[in-house]
């Protein structure tokens, strides 16, 4: 399968990075259209894969919390593409983009299943965190990162 990972730029393909967001990360719960956007949308680094067919497959956003730390937040992949390199591929331009951003460290709160591939990864779970719609547990992971 080939894909491409790259910055939502024009208005329609931020509608179809922000739809999968929704899609995958607040529909299942019952959540509205809209629920997937946060008032530091604009302040941050957001990435998307996408197919051969231009269709977006992934989606994931940086934000920074400091001069040295970043966030990942709202990563999903379509259930279709999971397994086949796509996550691991955002976290790879995420985790430079952070490093040319002077960070040292990238935070996130993982949902339960999601944290063996944040472990493959390099992250380390630090601590249980919140439960959100009052039935996905996630848990604090980092990294430490190298400007290597």
């Amino acid at each position: 399968m080939t894909f491409h990972v790259r910055q939502p730029e024009t208005e329609e393909e931020f509608k179809h990075y922000y739809h999968l967001r929704w899609k995958l990360l607040r529909a299942p719960w019952r959540q509205p259209e809209g629920s997937e956007y946060d008032e530091l949308e604009n302040q941050c680094f957001h990435l998307m894969a996408v197919d051969e067919d231009a269709q977006v497959i992934a989606v994931a956003r940086l934000q920074f919390n400091s001069s040295d730390e970043a966030q990942i937040r709202y990563m999903a992949v379509e259930p279709a593409h999971e397994r086949l390199g796509v996550g691991r591929r955002l976290i790879d331009v995420i985790e430079q983009h952070a490093i040319d951003k002077k960070c040292t460290l990238i935070v996130l709160d993982a949902r339960e299943s999601a944290i063996r591939f944040y472990k493959k990864s390099g992250y380390q779970t630090v601590e249980k965190t919140y439960l959100l719609f009052d039935e996905i547990q996630h848990y604090r992971m980092i990294k430490h990162l190298t400007n290597s």
